[in-house]
This record gives structure tokens, sequence and C-alpha cells, in this order.
């Protein structure tokens, strides 16, 4: 996620502002059953904010807006809503959509629109690992809308460059409530970074993109050994050690079910550099190292890499970075 100048410079001065000691990551949990829908600025009262990328439709960057105070107004980003859950739910729910308010739908342009708060990484926070858990259900999503809910980290000492995206792809789940959960494990090398949880969609020619959200919950794990970030579908993707690396990393997941897999590397631009593991794999812990080679043998390039498992539970995706 990139930032305007004015946020970038916002945010930069927050964070030197805030000591590096002690723990910052604060718990949250939202059913959003005391805030005023009528109220424009219910969410942003509540800490949300949202931000928007832009890209053309053959994914190359364009540029970014925000972050901006969530509004609650039903034309961008994200709205609270009413009447779309059961007994569990309540009366009042988050719907999360497209910002229909940016005229690129029409050029055909891809907009990514993403709901999240944000927190600072402190060195209390080291060796924690840290839950979202979450239920939703599909709105009205359509034609080539994408949509993921994540925990992602952003170095502000690297212009904000992302160095974990966790992710659930929400794209096609039910239109029944379910529940998910994803988390994230704190290590030294976040310490003064930026922290969010959120939700996210990218669409164009103002398709509909909206996903349900209820009965929030970002808490603290029991321990970052501990395997929580399952989603309820079946599936759990750990950061990669040693982070960054060179020559050799190792990779852990874990399957509820037994199933296809295909665990894959990606560079930063979305092609694919090498493919770890493809088949059928038993239900229970499993580990690959990549040794920084591509396809074709030859020795990736240093820099960001994208690792991405895919299964019949879902997707999930954490970066990391090969050093030279």
């Amino acid at each position: 996620m990139k930032r305007s100048f004015n946020a970038v410079l916002a945010v930069a001065v927050l964070v030197c502002l805030v000591p590096v000691t002690g723990q910052a990551i604060t718990p949250y949990n939202q059913n959003f059953e005391g805030l005023i829908q009528s109220d424009i600025a219910a969410l942003a009262n509540d800490g949300w904010m949202v931000y928007g990328n832009v890209s053309t439709s053959a994914g190359d960057y364009l540029y970014g807006y925000g972050a901006f105070p969530a509004p609650n107004d039903g034309a961008a980003f994200c709205q609270i809503d009413m009447g779309q859950g059961g007994d569990e739910q309540g009366l009042q729910q988050m719907v999360v959509f497209s910002d229909y308010n940016n005229q690129d739908h029409a050029n055909g342009y891809l907009i990514e629109s993403n709901v999240f708060h944000e927190q600072t990484v402190l060195a209390g926070d080291v060796d924690t690992r840290w839950v979202f858990e979450f239920q939703a259900k599909k709105g009205n999503i359509e034609g080539t809308s994408t949509a993921l809910a994540y925990i992602k980290t952003l170095d502000p000492g690297a212009g904000y460059a992302t160095t974990n995206y966790v992710t659930v792809d929400m794209t096609s789940i039910p239109e029944t409530w379910g529940g998910y959960s994803i988390a994230l494990d704190i290590d030294a090398g976040l310490v003064g970074q930026l922290i969010q949880f959120g939700f996210s969609n990218t669409t164009t020619g103002y398709q509909g993109a909206g996903i349900f959200y209820d009965n929030l919950v970002w808490r603290l794990g029991e321990s970052s050994s501990v395997p929580e970030a399952m989603i309820a579908r079946g599936l759990d993707l750990r950061q990669n050690y040693p982070n960054p690396f060179n020559p050799m990393t190792r990779i852990e997941f874990v399957l509820n079910q037994a199933g296809p897999v295909d665990l894959s590397i990606y560079d930063v631009a979305g092609r694919k550099v090498q493919t770890l593991r493809q088949g059928n794999l038993e239900a229970g812990p499993h580990f690959v190292n990549w040794n920084g080679r591509t396809q074709t043998g030859s020795t990736a390039a240093a820099g960001q890499y994208w690792y991405v498992l895919k299964t019949s539970a879902g997707q999930m995706s954490r970066s990391m970075v090969l050093l030279k």
C-alpha cells in the first residue's frame, strides 16, 4: 500500500513521537450495535481508515490516495448496514465495497479499496501472536470483483513497503454467515512498523463488490507457537524462517483436511518464480524449503517475494525478503 505525501508525513511524525518500548498493539472488538447507523463519522470515530490503490487492467500501478477517515455514506469504501444478520449478528453490520466515487471505474482501471485499523509495533510486542477473527457473508460481489480480509505490516523506514500480508480470500464465501480467523507472529524486525487488520476489494466498471462483516475481534493469541491462524475452512500458513534469508528459508503450513495444494513463489509483479509443492497432501503440518532459485534453476534476484498457499479451503499469502 503506497501513501500520499501528506499521509506519509503525518504518520512518520506520529511514529517518531511514539517510544519504541512497551506494548503498543492493543485489542479491539466490535459488533457495530453501539454505533449510530445514520452518523457519517461513525466508522471513523471507531478508528477505521480507508486507502485506495489504482492500477491498469494489466496490473500496472498508477496511484494511491489516503489514508482517510472511513466514511459511512454508502458511496465509498464502507458503511454500517442494517438487517443483514441473524440472532448472532444482531441488527447492524459493516459492509465493505469499492470506492464508487472514484471515476476511474469508468476508465476500466482496477480500484483496490482498503478498510482497516492501524497500530504501531513496539518492542513489547515481540514474540506475540495477534489474531484477527470475524464473521462474514457474501453481499453483492459480482463480475471480476475480488475481496480479501488481511493482516498487513508496513515499514515507514522503507517507503511504507509491505513486509507481511496475510490474507483470506473472501471472494466466493457463502451467502450465509461463517467464522474466519487469521494471525500474524510479531518478530523483532517489525518493531517500529505499522500493523493493519481489515478488509479490501478490487473491482472496476462500478461492479458490485460488497461483503458483510460482523463480530470482529483483534486479540492476543496464546503464543506464537500455537497454530491459531486457521481459517474456519482449514489452513494455516506460517511466516518463513529465517526472514530475510540467504540462501535458504523454511516455509511451514498446516492443513485441517487432506486435499490438493499449490505452494508457489511470486515476485512483486505477480510473476510465478517457483512452484515449491503441488499435489495432494494429508491433513496436518507440512514444510518446504526454498533455496532462492527460480523454476529454471537460476538464482533469483534479491528483493521481496510472495509465497502463496492455495487449497480447496482457500488461499493465504505472506511476503519474504531474499538477500544477496
